[in-house]
């Protein structure tokens, strides 16, 4: 169950990130141009948020069955880097990067302005964005 898990949670990370990168993009284009937030900004907002959403969903479940995960967390795991990565790191700082990716979705639903609404978009998607990129462990991934 945790290699079918560990496969859905990679393939869903190309989802994220890209859904994650457009999001900011779009965001950034639509608050140097100065136009007027929409119905269909929000919708593209959306297309960055739903898919990191459902990328944490399936983290949190690697999490807890995976032998990298929880079971990992000791302190002999502590001392290597790559245990280290997977039982703490890559979960705390995803968490916080989720965090901050919804208080920007959310954030930008309350703002009036329409260039402070694209500007909350751009900011903490990017935020999250470079949070999430720190923490990927490149080497498993692309192998």
């Amino acid at each position: 169950m945790a290699t079918g898990l560990q496969h859905l949670h990679s393939f869903l990370a190309y989802l994220a990130l890209l859904g994650l990168i457009i999001s900011f993009l779009y965001g950034m284009i639509g608050a140097f141009s100065g136009r007027e937030f929409t119905e269909k900004d929000r919708k593209f907002a959306l297309f960055g948020l739903i898919p990191v959403h459902v990328q944490f969903l399936v983290g949190i479940i690697l999490y807890f069955v995976s032998p990298l995960g929880l079971a990992n967390l000791s302190a002999a795991a502590m001392s290597d880097a790559a245990s280290r990565l997977y039982a703490v790191e890559h979960p705390l700082i995803n968490i916080i990067a989720v965090a901050v990716i919804t208080v920007g979705y959310s954030r930008a639903k309350k703002i009036t302005e329409s260039k402070n609404r694209f500007r909350s978009i751009y900011m903490f998607y990017g935020v999250g964005l470079i949070l999430i990129l720190s923490r990927i462990p490149w080497g498993a991934w692309f192998n």
